[in-house]
């Protein structure tokens, strides 16, 4: 039957509106994108009956995410492909990143009423990592993907396992120099933290850490924390609060980007079920962090990098193997 064909056939039962598409069914068979052809009542019907669980998915992914600092993205992508198994990687993508950026905003809000946001500090991570979420993005071009995933999932693996390790937190305060950045921040707990770092450091860790989050796809959370507490000596609240901070400025220019491209064209509906989610899970989750010691927090934190560095592996295994 031609497509011009099934929608002249089409009879609207009772109570059921008939919809027509503004897109020629001729043209829309020659047309390379996709465009789905179905009634807004039932496809609204199938988003609702959803709803529930996707609110719980959106929240739990938010709380633990803005826990440990990770955003949740590298969670929620894989949650996704397997809900929408039929749904493409551009859609996948542009949905987490949305959720990712509300949920953000929510979790510095909150950080942000807690006085952990290291702000300045922020500003300079971010800076370093947009361009190099860009570099990252265009090595992908010249770096085997599959040998890639498999090295770079064993490093994770090995990072996992140094978390783990017992260490004396927060660092040995850094010695005196013309290139050390000094920070003294007293949350609304009143608990003072004081910290130092070289700023040429930490715009090394930006930019480290956007290209190596766009050459893995993982986002830049479960690699920003751990290279924050580690080589710039935050203390672990901090960080947390501080990477939240900055995933949001990241995955914020990520969906404008995907908004300016077009590529919203599939219905905000799990978007907004995810958000709602999302956005009560971030307070959660920052108002969980002053419950929980900076230990607990590395623990969960090495368990989300874990995840990612396994995922990595298969994936390197799988492009391998084909």
């Amino acid at each position: 039957m031609s497509p011009r064909a099934r929608f002249s056939s089409f009879r609207p039962g009772p109570g059921e509106h008939r919809w027509r598409s503004p897109v020629d069914p001729d043209d829309f068979c020659a047309s390379r994108s996709r465009v789905r052809v179905l009634d807004p009542a039932v496809a609204m019907s199938i988003d609702a009956s959803s709803a529930p669980f996707l609110v719980l998915l959106g929240m739990l992914v938010a709380a633990y995410g803005n826990l440990i600092g990770a955003g949740g993205g590298f969670l929620l992508v894989p949650a996704l492909l397997l809900l929408e198994p039929t749904e493409s990687p551009r859609v996948i993508t542009t949905i987490s990143l949305a959720v990712v950026f509300l949920s953000g905003l929510s979790g510095s809000v909150a950080y942000s009423r807690l006085r952990r946001i290291d702000v300045r500090s922020g500003v300079i991570l971010a800076t370093a990592a947009v361009p190099g979420a860009v570099v990252g993005a265009w090595a992908t071009r010249l770096l085997p993907r599959g040998w890639f995933d498999l090295g770079f999932g064993f490093l994770i693996l090995a990072l996992t396992a140094y978390l783990l390790l017992p260490r004396r937190l927060p660092a040995a305060p850094l010695a005196p120099s013309s290139g050390s950045v000094y920070r003294t921040l007293t949350d609304a707990l009143g608990r003072t933290y004081a910290y130092a770092f070289l700023w040429w450091r930490a715009l090394a860790v930006g930019l480290a850490g956007g290209i190596i989050s766009s050459l893995a796809g993982i986002g830049a959370g479960p690699i920003m924390v751990p290279a924050i507490v580690l080589f710039l000596h935050f203390p672990v609240h901090i960080a947390t609060a501080t990477s939240t901070f900055v995933l949001t400025i990241a995955s914020g220019t990520g969906t404008v980007t995907h908004a300016v491209a077009g590529d919203f064209d599939f219905g905000a509906e799990r978007i907004m079920f995810l958000a709602v989610g999302a956005i009560v899970g971030a307070q959660l989750g920052a108002r969980l962090s002053s419950r929980v010691s900076h230990t607990v927090i590395i623990r969960l934190l090495a368990i989300g990098v874990g995840i990612v560095g396994l995922s990595l592996i298969r994936s390197g295994v799988l492009i391998l193997s084909a």
